[in-house]
C-alpha cells in the first residue's frame, strides 16, 4: 500500500523511534571523535593521534584554536546541541536541529578540504567532520518524512539522553587519564636533574633528517645553557651502510666522556666519511684516546648496547627518524628549530624553570 501523505503534503516514511535513532548516531559518532580529539589538542603528546599525521598538521594550523579554545570543543558542543534538539518533540525542536547540523556540515566540508589540502588525513577528524554532514542529512530527512508531534518511545528517549552524556565523557575519562609517554621514555625522564629536561634523541647518523634536525637541536640547547640534558639513542637503519659504524663512534665517544662533541663531529662530516676508518680520524680530532677507542669499538659489548638501544625505540612505539622525546612530548621526523623551541619551552614551564 502507498504511503498516506501526512500534512502539509509530505509523505511519510519513518517512525518517531527511527528517525530519533538516526538523528542519534551521527551526534554520537561525532561525539566520540570531537573528545578523542580534544585530547589530544590539549594534551603535550597525543593519546588518540599519531604524531605528524593530519590532526597533528591541523593542530598547527591558524583555525585550531578559534577564539583561543582548541576546535573539538567548538565540536562537542556542537554535536551536544544537535542531540538535545533530536531528542525534544515538536516542529520547532525539528528546525532548530537540521538549522544546526546545516552548520555542522559545512564546518564538516570545509575541514575536510582543509586536510585534502594539507595532503594529510586524520582518521578521528574525518568521522567529526563526517558525522557533521551526515547530521544535516539525516536532519532533512526527519524534518520531512517523520510527523513532529508524534512522540519517540520513551525509553529510547531516555537512552539517547544517557548515550549523549556517555559519548564524551569515556573517552574524555580514558585520555586525559592515560599516559602518552612510553614506558621506555618514562624511565629515562625519571633520571632529569631538577630544573631541566630531558631530550631523548632517537638517531642515525646517515639519516638525512636526522642531520637537518640537529643544528636545530643544537640552537635551541645553545639557547638554554645548563637547562637540557640530551640522551641519544643509537637507532642505525641497515639501509644506510655506515650507520652502524658510525653508531659504534657514537657509543665509544659517549664512554669515554665525549659524546656530545663525537655526535656534532658525525652530524657534520660527509656521509661518506663514516667509514670505520673516518669515524677513527673523527675520534682523534675531538680528543680520544686511540687505543681506548680502538678496543671500545672492537667490543662486543658495544654491538649489545646499540640492540639495546633499537630495542628501546620498538618499546617507545618508534617508527621513524629522527623520533625527540623532549620531556613528554614527542616531535617525529625532521624538524624546524620553532617547533624544538616550542616543546622545550613546554616543558620548561612544566618543569617550573
Amino acid at each position: 500500500m502507498a504511503n498516506e501523505p501526512r500534512q502539509g503534503g509530505a509523505p511519510s516514511g519513518w517512525s518517531p523511534g527511527v528517525a530519533l535513532a538516526a538523528s542519534l548516531l551521527p551526534v554520537l559518532a561525532g561525539l566520540v571523535a570531537s573528545a578523542m580529539l580534544a585530547v589530544d589538542y590539549v594534551r603535550p603528546t597525543p593519546v588518540f593521534c599519531s604524531e605528524g599525521g593530519g590532526c597533528d598538521a591541523l593542530r598547527h594550523t591558524a583555525i585550531a584554536t578559534p577564539l583561543g579554545i582548541p576546535l573539538p570543543l567548538f565540536g562537542m558542543v556542537g554535536f551536544l546541541a544537535i542531540g538535545v534538539a533530536a531528542l525534544l518533540r515538536g516542529q520547532r525542536a525539528r528546525l532548530v536541529q537540521l538549522g544546526l547540523s546545516a552548520i555542522a556540515g559545512m564546518v564538516g566540508l570545509s575541514l575536510l578540504i582543509v586536510q585534502l589540502r594539507l595532503g594529510k588525513l586524520c582518521p578521528y577528524c574525518c568521522v567529526a567532520d563526517g558525522s557533521g554532514l551526515f547530521c544535516a542529512l539525516v536532519a532533512s530527512a526527519r524534518l520531512w518524512l517523520s510527523p513532529p508531534a508524534a512522540p519517540a518511545p520513551r525509553v529510547l528517549g531516555y537512552a539517547g539522553a544517557v548515550m549523549l552524556l556517555m559519548a564524551p565523557a569515556v573517552p574524555l575519562f580514558v585520555g586525559l587519564r592515560a599516559s602518552p609517554v612510553p614506558q621506555a621514555i618514562r624511565d629515562e625522564l625519571a633520571h632529569t636533574p631538577p630544573g631541566m629536561i630531558t631530550v631523548v634523541d632517537f638517531v642515525d647518523f646517515e639519516c638525512p633528517f636526522c642531520r637537518m634536525t640537529h643544528p636545530e637541536l643544537q640552537a635551541v640547547a645553545e639557547a638554554h645553557p645548563g637547562k637540557l640534558r640530551i640522551v641519544r639513542r643509537q637507532v642505525p637503519l641497515k639501509m644506510h651502510p655506515h650507520a652502524t659504524d658510525a653508531a659504534r663512534a657514537a657509543c665509544c665517544a659517549e664512554r669515554l666522556g665525549k659524546g656530545d662533541a663525537m655526535a656534532n663531529a658525525l652530524f657534520t662530516a660527509p656521509v661518506e666519511d663514516l667509514t670505520i676508518e673516518g669515524c677513527e680520524k673523527l675520534a682523534e680530532q675531538v680528543g680520544l684516546p686511540p687505543a681506548s677507542y680502538r678496543a671500545c669499538v672492537a667490543d662486543p659489548a658495544t654491538d649489545a648496547l646499540i640492540a639495546a638501544d633499537k630495542a628501546e625505540f620498538q618499546a617507545a612505539g618508534g617508527f621513524a627518524l629522527p623520533t625527540l622525546w623532549v620531556g613528554e612530548v614527542q616531535l617525529v621526523g625532521a624538524q624546524p628549530q620553532e617547533r624544538i623551541e616550542e616543546a622545550v619551552d613546554r616543558e620548561l614551564a612544566r618543569a617550573g624553570s
